[in-house]
């Protein structure tokens, strides 16, 4: 289980993995002529979704019977304007969830399964992250996966992109860093926005300096520019992911928390960070617009963990007031494309949300 999001008052209790000296520089393996690969943005159009079915072999049936009906709804609602691609943990549940899809009407045409064995269902983070080279072939990089700093056993989530790599015969690029996918928010016009807590961090890449990140993200996703906000390592597993806190929409707009809400976590890093996005330029020098979504209260659930597919919006709701206004501003952020609010309580009870267990497999 992890947590993507900002949280008031979040209590976990998290197993720090011993680092290594912070005066440690790692061996930075880029050559300088490197092919440049670049990272499409989520709202470019997808051939998939890659999903990682909630299973009973690490936490269990109880967790298993809280999440399957928010993976039918989020298959549901994206396979007819893709494909979903399942990651199954073994024959038998790929039985299972076919039998639940079924029943629940999911054209299985446009449905297909990998079977293999996971340790957790939050395939943004330790699943395939693909780009294009410089030929506009699809590519997969493999950045490495260490369970959120070794919070969490990572042993089969690790080896996923390798496996989705061999089945659908896209060739991946090995990258020596560790990176989880929700810790990245690209726009598609070479800008990353990220948080230095879930990266420059010693419980991932002891000693890795921002200069170091970015020369990563310059070659292996393309992007030329960086808003980078501080976070706040340890506040949850994730170190704070952008995912939680801010998302581009175009690369003129970013969508992030109202400053109601930001005020009311009391964190100066908090309201530091949201100065930064209030002042964040894009590639070419333009300030983006700054959209402001609610905070669903009693749950202090996050709608920015939003999903976009080719045809709808996975909205993550969580049966409160809030959902129809978020649901809202969300649907004229995108026009084009339906809004469709899941029910994500039970998710959000452990930490996550839609994009944490969505990962988009451009056309």
């Amino acid at each position: 289980m992890k947590n993507g999001m900002i949280l008031k008052g979040l209590a976990l209790t998290l197993l720090i993995i011993a680092s290594c000296a912070e005066d440690v520089v790692p061996t930075i393996l880029v050559p300088e002529n490197v092919v440049v690969y670049t990272m499409p943005s989520e709202e470019e159009a997808h051939e998939g979704t890659w999903l990682q079915w909630p299973h009973k072999y690490t936490f269990g049936q109880e967790q298993q019977d809280r999440y399957d009906p928010i993976w039918v709804d989020m298959t549901k609602a994206l396979h007819t304007g893709e494909i979903v691609h399942i990651i199954a943990y073994d024959q038998t549940e790929k039985s299972r969830i076919t039998q639940l899809l079924t029943n629940a009407g999911v054209d299985m045409q446009q449905v297909d399964f990998l079977v293999r064995k996971t340790e957790d269902v939050w395939v943004r983070d330790n699943g395939p992250i693909f780009v294009r080279d410089e030929n506009d072939n699809l590519r997969i990089t493999n950045w490495e996966f260490n369970g959120w700093g070794g919070k969490y056993a990572y042993e089969h989530d690790n080896q996923i992109p390798s496996h989705v790599s061999t089945a659908i015969s896209v060739s991946k690029i090995d990258v020596n860093m560790v990176l989880e996918g929700g810790a990245i928010e690209v726009d598609g016009h070479g800008t990353l926005m990220a948080t230095r807590s879930s990266i420059l961090n010693s419980n991932r890449n002891p000693g890795l300096t921002q200069e170091q990140a970015e020369t990563f993200f310059k070659h292996y996703l393309g992007v030329t520019n960086f808003v980078w906000l501080d976070g706040i390592a340890g506040l949850d597993i994730t170190d704070m992911h952008i995912d939680g806190v801010a998302r581009f929409v175009g690369n003129h707009t970013i969508a992030t928390y109202s400053k109601e809400v930001v005020e009311n976590f009391g964190e100066d890093i908090i309201i530091k960070d949201y100065e930064v996005l209030k002042t964040a330029k894009n590639a070419v020098g333009q300030s983006y617009t700054i959209v402001e979504l609610p905070l669903a209260w009693q749950s202090e659930g996050s709608y920015l963990n939003y999903y976009v597919g080719n045809e709808v919006v996975v909205v993550p709701n969580f049966n409160e007031s809030t959902d129809s206004e978020a649901n809202a501003i969300i649907q004229g952020l995108y026009p084009n494309k339906t809004v469709v609010g899941v029910n994500v309580l039970e998710l959000w009870k452990d930490g996550g949300a839609i994009h944490c267990v969505t990962q988009q497999q451009p056309k």
